[in-house]
């Protein structure tokens, strides 16, 4: 799912302190201290925030660093080299195993997925390549708001009415089967093919038909073609385990009760209710080294990363969507490949330029509510570090979250 984010300010006064202190770690080999970075990504908590750990690999070299503090109440700042769940980066990471399996002829990216499926009846119309691109029309089973303001639920998430009750349900395990069936109990949002919509219940299904496809699990396909290969130590792909590994960033949720403010550390949760579209959980030094080797075409045939990352508008300004990827286009009209996600309190976001020789990557930490109180900050936020990496540094700080 699109992260959405809320937070507060505590941030800690770096000034007079050495890289390491400040939480700017370089490594062994790499470019120059970046100032200028480390101060960005303090403005940035000052915006809202608990923490935020970025990492840049450009012609400079290699920079970490981080700011804020991991858990509340505490002084340490987040680790550079923290576990963050990832949110719908996960979706990058699935649609290039699906593609991988279009390489080797066991899918079809323009083949009826109720041919793979057929115990869903799904419409005919619907591909392989409409799961991966969002334009299939099925709906979201997080859950739908239409353009005349109505909105309709599925699952219980975080955000809006259903807040209090995934709070209570936070431990439930959603078999991907029964989402795609609360998906496919809900009416379509268009006639396949026709238009875009951003659906997590097309990532469900990319699963079931990578399983399908393979005899084995996702997790199992995930670790043989993709992490294991690439040396993704710190990735994982959690299924119905509420654990993430150490070390990390703490996760905090606010609600109402009783009439009073409850925050409450929502870091273990049972992540099925994204299943497959928003549950892995990676770094930001394994993001980089994912985004770099796909878009160098280390992963898949050239012909396929052309596909992968060929856009459809989306509605989104200056974003496209490919096979799994936005397409950017920055202010100084270069082209990124990205995605960027969150589920409950914690977001990453993974930039590339088209050769892989360029990166960002980011892992945030904040105080998440059922307003989403700071989605507009967040994307500030975004838009801030592209101008930074990528163009220079352009953009004002982000103000402060109400």
């Amino acid at each position: 799912m699109n992260v959405n984010l809320s937070g507060q300010d505590t941030t800690l006064d770096t000034v007079g302190m050495t890289p390491a202190e400040s939480g700017a770690v370089p490594a062994a080999g790499a470019g120059p201290d970046r100032p200028e970075l480390q101060k960005t990504i303090e403005e940035i908590v000052d915006s809202g925030l608990t923490g935020i750990t970025l990492r840049v690999h450009d012609e400079r070299g290699e920079w970490a660093g981080s700011a804020g503090v991991a858990e509340l109440g505490g002084t340490s700042k987040p680790p550079v080299d923290g576990h963050v769940r990832i949110g719908s980066n996960t979706k990058t990471f699935t649609a290039t195993l699906v593609l991988q399996l279009v390489a080797e002829g066991k899918l079809e990216l323009d083949t009826p997925v109720v041919g793979y499926l057929p115990e869903f009846e799904l419409d005919e119309r619907i591909t392989v390549r409409m799961l991966l691109q969002h334009t299939s029309g099925l709906f979201n089973f997080t859950g739908e708001v239409y353009a005349d303001g109505t909105v309709v639920h599925g699952v219980p998430v975080p955000f809006g009415t259903t807040a209090k009750e995934w709070v209570g349900n936070r431990f439930k395990t959603y078999p991907p089967q029964e989402l795609v069936e609360l998906a496919l109990s809900k009416p379509a949002r268009f006639e396949p093919g026709t238009d875009w919509s951003y659906s997590n219940t097309n990532y469900v299904l990319a699963r079931l038909l990578i399983e399908k496809v393979t005899g084995h699990s996702l997790a199992d396909e995930m670790q043989q073609r993709i992490l294991r290969p690439l040396g993704l130590s710190g990735t994982v792909v959690p299924d119905t385990s509420p654990e993430i590994p150490e070390p990390h960033a703490h996760a905090y949720y606010r609600y109402e009760e009783a009439g009073e403010q409850q925050t409450i550390d929502v870091s273990r949760y049972n992540p099925s209710w994204v299943c497959t579209g928003g549950d892995m959980i990676s770094t930001t030094q394994d993001l980089h080294t994912f985004i770099a080797a796909l878009n160098a075409g280390e992963l898949l045939p050239a012909e396929l990363l052309d596909e992968m990352r060929t856009p459809r508008p989306t509605g989104i300004p200056n974003m496209e969507y490919g096979l799994g990827v936005f397409v950017v286009t920055t202010d100084a009209g270069g082209t990124l490949i990205s995605h960027n996600g969150g589920n409950v309190a914690a977001a990453a976001l993974m930039y590339s330029t088209p050769d892989g020789g360029k990166t960002l990557t980011a892992a945030l930490n904040y105080v998440d509510d059922a307003e989403m109180s700071i989605a507009a900050t967040f994307r500030h936020i975004q838009q801030r570090l592209i101008d930074e990496v990528f163009c220079g540094g352009h953009t004002e700080p982000a103000q402060p979250a109400d």
